[in-house]
């Protein structure tokens, strides 16, 4: 079964206009009649490095979960991050990014890897006391552009020490949208097969007439888990001045359904989605 992650998180956090709180919420609660299996919805993070995303919790108060059939994550960055989150019932899954890249991990999160590492393990702990899911980005999996050591087998290393913290899904993410179809079918064919206790997802940025080919590059390496944002909006703000967008869910659905995927969604509640990313992000 294909699992699909919608991002409206990412999609509005590097947008420099604060978008107002009742307009995120009426998005989100129309993007929770599709059917997708997640919705990524927000973050627990420092306003004043995320400034997009102070209002998560007023948000998540406006939101009609009765009878949604998508789970809530939301992204933290550090411990405090992890308890505020923790403490709303709603929320099913805590996102930790945690980067291949000395560099961006520092960048994104203002800690070294190893300080990171030992977040990912307190945050574990919460989650398993909460009975939550911790999910963690590997953030910059497939390069980086400030000559940072990279390989497929640094990834694996990752993986590991995640698989000994009992960490249970693994995001590999191009923060840079460098992958290439080759790469990407490599990754998750090598991982799966390695971890099968863990499940991986692809959290991938492209330029739109990309898409297809690394959404089925993904399926050859047995990767079912995939992140998007409707007509690719968003990008890591951390990264790099130029924005790579993310994987544009509906090119994603036209790519998975043509390879015969029964996705179950709501094609009507989709449309309205689509034409409401208009009003919210003034396109």
């Amino acid at each position: 079964m294909i699992k699909l992650i919608e991002c409206p998180r990412d999609a509005m956090q590097g947008i420099p206009g604060f978008i107002d709180t009742a307009i995120k919420a009426a998005y989100i609660n129309q993007l929770l009649e599709v059917g997708f299996d997640t919705i990524d919805f927000g973050s627990f993070v420092s306003p004043k490095a995320i400034p997009q995303m102070r209002d998560t919790a007023e948000v998540l108060e406006l939101l009609d979960l009765h009878d949604a059939k998508s789970k809530l994550l939301a992204i933290v960055a550090n411990v405090r991050g992890a308890e505020d989150a923790l403490q709303f019932q709603e929320i099913d899954f805590l996102g930790f990014p945690l980067s291949v890249s000395e560099t961006f991990q520092q960048r994104n999160t203002n800690a070294s890897i190893e300080e990171a590492l030992k977040t990912v393990e307190a945050i574990q702990n919460l989650c398993e006391a909460k009975g939550k899911k911790q999910v963690v980005y590997l953030s910059m999996g497939f390069g980086n552009p400030y000559g940072d050591p990279y390989s497929p087998e640094l990834v694996a290393e990752f993986v590991e020490k995640l698989s000994q913290l009992q960490v249970e899904l693994i995001s590999l993410s191009d923060t840079i949208g460098v992958a290439t179809p080759d790469l990407i079918t490599k990754l998750f064919e090598v991982q799966i097969q390695a971890f099968p206790q863990i499940e991986f997802g692809a959290h991938l940025h492209s330029r739109i007439e990309s898409i297809p080919e690394k959404v089925l590059a993904g399926l050859k390496g047995g990767c079912k888990r995939f992140d998007g944002a409707l007509k690719g909006f968003g990008g890591c703000p951390m990264a790099k001045d130029e924005l790579v967008g993310n994987m544009a869910t509906e090119v994603m659905i036209e790519t998975l359904e043509k390879e015969g995927y029964s996705l179950g969604l709501n094609k009507s509640e989709l449309a309205e989605s689509m034409k409401l990313t208009k009003f919210v992000f003034n396109s």
